[in-house]
């Protein structure tokens, strides 16, 4: 299998508390990591970190073999070059729980956006694929409607959209229905699971236990910034080993 992304020994830490502690896993291409665990886990953190909005304390983190870290000295991370950590970023796409989207443009704006300012994209090419995505997403009667006047289900379903129109290698969500209402929930986690059925590389960060369930390949959980349990959804949450596993399973389905 062709490893996308390398995590290894990642520390994260606000003050001298670990938000994020020897945190180590792999993800390889076409398969879907689902990280589950309670609030303050670490598990957003962690998407954080690899998407460069944190920096990180301690280990590193590959995509496509591209190394975030050049090196430690005395303890002390030192990032790579500009070029490399720009390349990196470009590989990831991320799709937040609270939609991101700018509200001065319209649906498809927010599409094209950076494929003509990041890519470089001739408008009408970005017109074109952004048309495309936004049809395949359910959204083809909304692309000149603001995101003031969409539903969250149909913001959020715009803001994954506005993250496949930039091709990244691996995209990341993070909480994707969290700000949902309950009955708005599902029509996000169909193109969830379209997504996950035309095998690209995905990593979740959910609470919707039966959705990691029914999505992952693998499922990771996570307590107080710490890797727990990691196997098939079989294994960890129908026959969980661990006892903070089982504690927190148990909270899930009472």
């Amino acid at each position: 299998m062709e490893q996308i992304l390398k995590v290894d020994n990642l520390v994260k830490k606000y003050n001298d508390s670990y938000a994020v502690k020897n945190v180590s896993f792999k993800v390889n291409k076409g398969e879907v990591l689902a990280i589950i665990g309670s609030s303050g886990s670490g598990k957003s953190t962690i998407l954080r970190c690899i998407n460069q909005p944190e920096k990180i304390d301690s280990g590193n983190i590959t995509i496509n073999e591209d190394s975030m870290v050049k090196e430690i000295k005395k303890e002390k991370v030192i990032y790579n070059s500009k070029d490399i950590l720009n390349k990196m970023n470009l590989e990831c796409g991320m799709v937040f729980q609270s939609f991101n989207l700018f509200p001065h443009l319209s649906v498809l704006q927010n599409v094209t956006e950076a494929m003509t300012q990041v890519l470089k994209m001739d408008f009408k090419e970005a017109n074109k694929k952004a048309l495309k995505i936004l049809t395949d997403i359910g959204l083809k009667n909304k692309v000149e409607q603001y995101p003031c006047s969409l539903s969250g289900g149909e913001q959020q379903r715009a803001s994954i959209a506005r993250t496949l129109a930039i091709e990244p290698q691996i995209i990341f969500m993070d909480e994707p229905t969290s700000a949902l209402d309950p009955e708005l929930v599902g029509e996000v986690l169909k193109v969830v699971k379209e997504l996950a059925s035309q095998k690209r590389t995905m990593v979740i960060v959910t609470h919707e236990i039966q959705f990691a369930k029914e999505i992952a390949d693998r499922i990771i959980f996570m307590s107080k910034g710490e890797i727990v349990e990691e196997g098939t959804p079989e294994e960890v949450l129908d026959n969980p080993k661990k006892k903070r596993t089982k504690e927190f399973l148990k909270r899930y389905s009472s």
